[in-house]
């Protein structure tokens, strides 16, 4: 699988240069995070001998050799092994591209695992706060798939024809993740269908309808963001809040935000000229640029995240 996914890469790049009418020797680097596989932090298994851990694949060697193209790949393994546990690593470019204002701002980007980046104005990047904060769309979109042919819940159509059950709810926020001290990762190998299901079962709701289990969620996603929010929020001191991926396009995900932040200036990093579906994609290019380059912009490095370049480098030759 590592090389098929190397391949299946490359032919993709290949074919999107064709498209642009340009040619290998036209660009400088492929960055690429991979196909995540597993993602376990030594926090979710404490008793563990072994330490933090993740796996990506998708070969960068086929990758540089099948494009011509010098690859970066593999980012998150030299994170765990400096010390931090491989994630996320939206710290980094989230320093660089936003930090420097002149008023407190939160990174949120709302992915399969939504996860924050709190940057105080004028900061250093020894003064940011990056977390996992839990499920993002993993839940709602592992849920609409059991019963729908739908991806995803296409501008919360299903889940507005729900209703909220506090029983569920409540089952849902019952876990020890939520807890943890910052910086903390997580990922669909703890928030999955396992994790409804066992919700439901501790509500004792196994006859609730799946579209109010589907409301449920969206609205359980919407108060652990906003709770991680409120945690790094002073009255003073109110960050505005720049939205990212996926969620940002579910209306109804959106709406009990601005209901449970009230005062937040919520809007998304296109207020600042950086695409929301891009941004995770230019978070790689910035981390494969450093590394290539030589550079630390990084410091000293903030709790969790180490000052290191990250990824290996695969050459095409």
């Amino acid at each position: 699988m590592n090389e098929w996914v190397g391949l299946e890469h490359a032919k993709m790049i290949n074919e999107q240069l064709k498209k642009w009418e340009t040619t290998a020797e036209d660009i400088d680097l492929i960055a690429s995070h991979g196909q995540t596989i597993y993602h376990s932090p030594k926090s979710m298994r404490p008793a563990s001998e072994y330490g933090n851990a993740t796996l990506q694949i998708g070969d960068g060697d086929h990758l540089a050799v099948n494009t011509g193209i010098i690859t970066i790949s593999d980012f998150r393994q030299k994170n765990i092994a400096a010390g931090g546990e491989g994630a996320p690593l939206a710290a980094y470019g989230d320093y660089l591209l936003f930090a420097n204002s002149d008023e407190p701002v939160v990174l949120l980007n709302i992915g399969g695992i939504s996860n924050a980046t709190f940057i105080p104005a004028s900061a250093s990047f020894k003064d940011i706060v990056c977390t996992d904060i839990g499920p993002g769309n993993t839940l709602m979109d592992q849920w609409i798939q059991q019963h729908t042919d739908w991806k995803f819940d296409k501008d919360a159509y299903y889940a507005q024809q729900g209703s909220i059950n506090e029983d569920l709810l409540s089952a849902l926020k019952a876990n020890p993740f939520f807890d943890l001290p910052v910086p903390k990762t997580t990922g669909p190998e703890l928030f999955n269908t396992g994790y409804i299901q066992e919700s439901i079962k501790k509500a004792r709701l196994e006859n609730l309808i799946w579209q109010d289990v589907l409301a449920t969620l969206n609205y359980f996603t919407a108060t652990v963001i906003a709770s991680t929010i409120l945690k790094f929020s002073t009255e003073k001191a109110k960050p505005s809040i720049l939205i990212s991926g996926g969620g940002l396009h579910n209306p109804l995900l959106l709406e009990h935000l601005h209901q449970l932040l009230p005062g937040y200036s919520i809007g998304s990093t296109s207020d600042k000229g950086i695409h929301p579906d891009a941004k995770e994609a230019i978070l790689f290019a910035l981390l494969a640029n450093e590394l290539i380059s030589g550079e630390n912009s990084f410091g000293e490095g903030a709790p969790g995240f180490p000052a290191v370049g990250m990824g290996k480098i695969s050459f095409p030759f």
